[in-house]
């Protein structure tokens, strides 16, 4: 099974919440609570089971704040 793993450049996020908007799975959220160092509130990994690494989120971002990494999950040793 395919799963993601996204990491957030703190630094560059202006907390616009594209990637929340268009994360059809709902992974990211934008809590309210976390701050950038600059200020702005920060999206969150909320739902990392959910993601299936299809990248939409760093595309939509404008800030290039956001990293996607696939990796295939075993589901089983495949033996009889």
């Amino acid at each position: 099974m395919t799963k993601g793993k996204i990491i957030i450049n703190e630094a560059n996020c202006l907390g616009c919440g594209y990637c929340e908007k268009f994360c059809s799975r709902e992974c990211i959220v934008i809590p309210g609570d976390k701050f950038s160092p600059r200020g702005y509130l920060l999206p969150v990994f909320a739902n990392p089971d959910r993601c299936n690494a299809c990248g939409v989120c760093n595309w939509m971002c404008p800030h290039f704040a956001i990293e996607v990494y696939k990796y295939i999950e075993n589901e089983g040793t495949g033996s009889s």
